[in-house]
């Protein structure tokens, strides 16, 4: 059977948690809800001298902030550990090298004490320079450790001063490491630029971007997000796959993630009993300036190279992720020796993605993998076993209703051409 989808958007939450693909060991298991470590938040706060302009709400930037703050911190629940970190609240030259480095943990990640959380934020002063990469790179240090959720929530009001420091190629590079940490922006009255770049910085880690106008709605929005972190998640588990099946790893249900290069195949084998469904879904994202047309094929082969079922689509730039799948039933033994013989699948995955010259193309494009092993359908009611499933009974309902119509419109024919020829 094959399958297309429609490329879709988001995220796949998609592809929150994207990694470069770090192996683990075959039949690593994967989709499991963790919770073994409390989830951590890093508050990144930009504290440069912009923050004073007074336009929200009547207030400066830097007092909504600090509104925000404390409403939040009287909100967080009690199992999540919670930081703040600053960008640009303490150098207040005209030095840029020294203004790059300006990024400091303002109140570290743990066990939040509300009271003196809050006298920390309570002392900042609007003072330097933007250095957004830098924060990043040193917040996702913070938040280094465990098995929880991880996120930073990044509230700036002005793009990045520290260039060739990209914060998006930071970004990126964040979520290569596969440590499952996501990064969701806030643009305090954003323009055109500071939108792009933030955006930029929470689509690499499968984060979400927020325009911020009023002092409400930074403060609900950065609730929710803390709220989010103490959500159970499903942590993606990285695996590399290989250049051909037989150095494939091992597969079970659960969900996976990966990077491609531009061009590449990538293979993974999952193994089916008799009577085992396999249903497979990939998702590539597009993290960087891509060319428009390009597809996603995803191929389920034996072990000798025979194709089974493939699925596959298209994209046309007009989304940042390309989605495909299929399923595969194994049917029930044949014979009556009663033992549950296995079959390997291989699944191949490629990719059709292209970069006009001077656009990265390492680390390749994050991939997100699931994977599910089910117990498979009833024959009478399994569509994929049977093609038209229940519909070759309403086809050959019509057949035979179609020849009965023709045997009595026969019969109605000759009778009335034999009563014409007597009268």
């Amino acid at each position: 059977m094959i399958r297309r989808t429609r490329p879709v958007v988001g995220a796949i939450a998609l592809l929150a948690a994207l990694t470069a693909g770090i192996a683990f060991p075959a039949g690593a298991a994967a989709g499991e809800p963790t919770g073994e470590s409390a989830p951590k938040v890093d508050l990144v706060l930009d504290v440069s001298g912009s923050m004073r302009a007074k336009d929200i709400d009547g207030q400066s930037r830097m007092a909504a902030a600090k509104q925000a703050f404390n409403e939040v911190l009287d909100a967080t629940p009690e199992e999540v550990q919670l930081g703040i970190r600053t960008l640009g609240a303490d150098y207040p030259g005209d030095d840029r090298k020294e203004g790059c480095k300006d990024t400091a943990q303002l109140y570290p990640v743990g066990p939040l004490d509300r009271t003196e959380a809050k006298t920390a934020v309570a002392t900042l002063v609007p003072t330097g320079w933007t250095p957004i990469g830098p924060a990043l790179l040193q917040a996702a240090d913070d938040l280094d450790g465990g098995d929880g959720s991880k996120r930073i929530v990044l509230i700036s009001d002005g793009e990045d001063t520290c260039a060739p420091l990209d914060p998006c190629e930071v970004a990126r590079e964040i979520a290569a490491k596969g440590i499952g940490l996501t990064i969701d922006t806030l643009g305090l009255v954003p323009n055109a630029k500071l939108s792009r770049q933030l955006s930029c910085i929470a689509e690499a880690t499968g984060g979400t971007y927020t325009s911020i106008e009023h002092q409400d709605e930074l403060t609900d929005r950065v609730n929710e997000l803390v709220d989010r972190a103490a959500e159970p998640v499903v942590t993606p588990v990285a695996v590399e796959g290989a250049d051909a099946c037989e150095r494939a790893p091992e597969l079970r249900s659960g969900l996976y993630t990966d990077r491609q290069e531009f061009g590449q195949q990538r293979w993974y084998r999952v193994d089916l009993l008799a009577g085992q469904e396999l249903r497979a879904s990939v998702s590539v994202a597009a993290d960087r300036a891509v060319r428009p047309d390009h597809g996603i094929l995803m191929r389920a082969v034996t072990l000798h190279g025979r194709e089974i079922v493939r699925g596959e689509a298209t994209g046309n730039g007009r989304t940042d992720v390309v989605s495909t799948g299929l399923r595969h039933p194994k049917p029930e033994l044949d014979d009556d020796s009663g033992k549950p013989a296995a079959e390997t699948v291989c699944l191949g995955v490629t990719t059709s993605f292209s970069a006009d010259a001077g656009v990265k193309t390492t680390p390749g494009l994050p991939l997100e993998l699931t994977v599910d092993v089910v117990d498979g359908p009833d024959d009478a009611s399994d569509v994929a076993s049977f093609g038209l499933g229940r519909g070759w009974w309403l086809l050959g309902a019509l057949v035979v209703t179609g020849f009965l119509a023709g045997l009595v419109w026969g019969c109605l024919s000759r009778w009335r051409v034999a009563v014409w020829r007597t009268n």
